[in-house]
């Protein structure tokens, strides 16, 4: 309804065709002095004694600052009138006696008169002439269709919602409340900052408002909301006579310890302290604009006496109020006369305090604002456009100007306007530390500029002693740790979501990641899966123990052989070495030795030549040691007819041809390695696919042909050596090496017939290991089966 009183009044002064004439009585200023030039201000003031006063004295040491300062507005001497005003429709009329001046009738054409304001200091409003504001905050009041003229030295809502949302970030609140009243400072404040939460990523529980002077059922709704909720913080966005309200409603349903983050109408609101349960507001985090030190001021508030204002009916009740007496032709005659005597210089009251000087800075700006863009009127060319030679200045010429308005105060603040009329944002970030009876202690501990780069527009200051800062958590969901990832579903807010593993081979590095991803394929994922690490390579080595175990039997192999070379070099010319054919015996004895000790080239970490070297040397020394073996069986058996009447056989297979036979064998196993490494041989490669988490560093076989070409030969050459000692196993007692040899080739076939099969399902460095056994396995057979009936002992029984 008020603001239909202000449309329709401004609507009468937009409309020119008649003549000007105020509805109403002409209202005289509350303060007022004369001048060249003449500023408005509207203020209220009668509710408050302990401040608003304070904004109309600022106003007028400013403009008595500047009339001193030569540097401003020469030859040009500022003026005021200051109207008092309470209500919308009484804020009206003063701004149309403004505009028009105090005559009661207009003139005609220009409906202005002698007294009119070029700009008004104060209240919002559509008025005729530049506004600036020190308190309006409303975010609406930035649409110049509507408020062309309006301009502001305070931050608008819009800054203060999204500031309040990156707070409420930077605190790691992504679960809050959002409570507000229901007037446009409340609703549009509260809806900018739930859209600005939203891009910050916070999800707000719940939305609720209500009027101080509404229904009852309006709040019990409201206590009833916070109740059943699980976040932790409040964002309330509403002026102090609601928070006063809400704080006593919770306070009686014991709803405590809970975070709240307040608007400027409310978080640095004096009459908090006058609230029941005013003690759960305590922590309360929340912006205000910042203070400053205006020099001289104080000192002249505490210069103020009724004479300097002998027409102010306020500063006379307000010195009636402050000193507890009467004036001459005062109401009040029940309270003792004043003296005369009485000075502000020694009260310390709310008046005269300058040590949080907020709202007052923004009315010094504003002086100082009117004044440059005036300035910068009178100092301007003749012939551009918006200058004036003429000694009358128009309301939309100091407009221009004050569009243009760009100085630095004297405490070093730059003050400028953007298109829409608005201040740059910059707030302080206060924290409500105690309250107590008639007083509430605050404290600084941050700050806001919107000009700083997006990361770095909140600068923490809090300072901690002896202690930890404790800052509740409100979330919905725990953070996912590193090694997790967040599940959303599209029932439920964004903030509220479930926590999984990261896949098998897949890590998340950072806290509440949406997505895990897979290491290359060269890592592995550690414990907690929030990190990649090189994969452990994995061969059989020296140092660990089965390599250990297996180097110490190879070694024991070939010392034992060459023992029982030595007892055979020993005992060569004694009758039971000969009759085991010496010279097949030694180099069996030496192809053996060979064989374990090519065991070792199995084991370390697999090269180009010991891959070469391992295959080709094993296949080699074991086709010599088979052919030796299938030379004495041969031998054995020729020897058995050699004794039959008329036999001549053992002159077919004599010395030399048993040393051709192992040769040629042995040749044949050479050319199959010869080709195999000429075609495709043998090296080393990592092999990712058996294990995930480990890289098996093996020998590649190269030709797959070759190797078993390789094998097949061995084997060829043990069935035919253990077929014709088959055949020999009856022979007489003095041939029995023959059953030594059926027993070492039937040892010698069943370990390599089971190694196929082994080998083929072995993981890894197992593989290697088996083939190693069924070396040393087969090596063994044969040095112990073929040799075991020569002993020390046997052989002095012979001799």
């Amino acid at each position: 309804m008020q603001w239909l009183v202000l449309f329709f009044l401004v609507q009468l002064v937009l409309r020119g065709s008649c003549l000007c004439q105020p509805l109403g009585q002409i209202q005289a200023p509350e303060l007022s002095q004369t001048g060249d030039i003449i500023l408005g201000g509207i203020f209220t003031f009668h509710t408050a004694y302990r401040g608003k006063f304070k904004f109309a004295q600022t106003m007028i040491f400013a403009i008595d600052e500047i009339n001193k300062n030569s540097d401003i507005l020469p030859n040009h001497t500022l003026g005021y009138k200051i109207y008092n005003s309470c209500g919308m429709s009484n804020i009206a009329l003063s701004a149309i006696v403004l505009v028009n001046g105090q005559e009661e009738v207009l003139d005609e054409t220009h409906c202005t008169g002698s007294g009119t304001a070029v700009a008004v200091l104060g209240h919002s409003g559509r008025f005729l002439v530049p506004v600036i504001s020190h308190f309006a905050t409303c975010a609406c009041l930035s649409d110049r269709e509507e408020f062309p003229s309006f301009f502001r030295t305070i931050p608008s809502d819009n800054h203060q919602s999204r500031a309040l949302a990156k707070l409420v970030k930077h605190f790691g609140w992504t679960w809050v409340g959002a409570i507000s009243n229901l007037n446009d400072y409340g609703v549009n404040g509260i809806s900018t900052f739930m859209q600005a939460a939203q891009e910050e990523g916070v999800c707000i529980e719940y939305y609720e408002a209500f009027e101080q002077s509404g229904p009852a059922s309006a709040l019990a709704k409201v206590v009833e909301t916070i109740k059943r909720s699980t976040s932790k913080v409040i964002v309330a966005f509403m002026s102090h006579r609601e928070v006063k309200a809400l704080a006593a409603e919770l306070y009686k349903n014991n709803i405590t310890r809970l975070q709240w983050v307040g608007s400027d109408a409310w978080i640095s609101d004096n009459s908090l302290t006058d609230a029941e349960g005013h003690g759960i507001l305590v922590g309360s985090l929340g912006f205000v604009v910042s203070k400053a030190n205006i020099p001289g001021l104080g000192e002249r508030l505490r210069r103020l006496h009724p004479s300097q204002f002998p027409r102010s009916q306020f500063v006379k009740d307000f010195w009636e109020y402050v000193f507890g007496c009467a004036l001459v032709n005062s109401s009040h005659t029940e309270r003792r006369p004043c003296t005369g005597m009485e000075s502000l210089q020694n009260e310390e009251i709310y008046f005269t305090d300058v040590s949080e000087l907020r709202f007052e800075n923004n009315v010094y700006k504003s002086v100082y604002a009117v004044a440059h863009a005036l300035h910068a009127l009178r100092s301007c060319e003749s012939g551009n456009s918006g200058c004036t030679n003429s000694q009358r200045i128009e309301p939309w010429q100091v407009l221009q100007y004050l569009q243009k308005v760009n100085f630095t105060t004297h405490q070093g603040e730059r003050v400028t306007f953007d298109e829409n009329g608005d201040i740059v944002a910059k707030y302080e970030l206060i924290n409500i530390q105690s309250i107590t009876a008639g007083t509430m202690h605050l404290a600084t501990v941050g700050f806001f500029d919107s000009t700083m780069p997006r990361d770095h527009q909140i600068q923490m200051n809090i300072r901690v002693e002896n202690g930890v800062l404790q800052v509740p958590v409100s979330v919905c969901s725990e953070s996912c740790p590193p090694g997790k990832r967040k599940v959303l579903y599209k029932t439920r807010p964004v903030c509220c979501y479930d926590c999984i593993p990261c896949g098998e081979a897949e890590i998340s590095n950072v806290t509440d990641s949406l997505d895990c991803f897979a290491c290359p394929i060269e890592y592995w994922p550690n414990t907690n899966q929030d990190k990649c690490l090189p994969k452990d390579i994995e061969f059989l080595s020296f140092s660990e123990i089965m390599g250990i175990t297996l180097t110490f039997f190879c070694l024991s192999g070939t010392m034992l052989t060459f023992l029982f070379l030595i007892v055979f070099y020993q005992y060569k010319e004694t009758p039971i070495v000969r009759a085991n054919n010496s010279e097949l015996s030694f180099l069996l004895l030496f192809s053996l030795s060979l064989c374990f000790l090519c065991s070792l080239t199995f084991i370390g970490r697999p090269s180009e030549w010991s891959c070469i070297l391992r295959h080709t040397a094993f296949g080699i020394t074991f086709v010599l040691c088979i052919s030796c073996v299938l030379g004495k069986t041969i031998v054995v058996l020729m020897a058995f007819r050699a004794t039959l009447p008329g036999s001549s056989v053992m002159k077919w297979f004599g010395p030399l041809q048993q040393r051709l036979s192992v040769l040629t064998f042995t040749l044949v196993q050479v050319l199959i390695c010869i080709l195999w490494l000429t075609i495709n041989p043998p090296f080393p490669q990592t092999n990712m696919l058996y294990y995930k988490d480990r890289i098996i560093l093996e020998c590649n076989l190269g030709s797959s042909i070759g190797f078993w070409a390789v094998l097949g030969y061995i084997g060829l050459l043990a069935l035919l050596c253990f077929v014709l000692a088959f055949l020999a196993r009856k022979l007489p007692d003095n041939f029995n090496e023959a059953k030594f040899i059926t027993f070492s080739m039937l040892i010698f076939c069943a370990v390599w017939i089971t190694f196929i099969p082994a080998y083929v399902s072995s993981p890894g460095k197992f593989t290697v290991a088996v083939e190693i056994f069924a070396i040393l396995a087969s090596s063994y057979g044969l040095l112990f089966c073929i040799f075991q009936e020569i002993t020390p002992q046997q052989q002095l029984a012979h001799n």
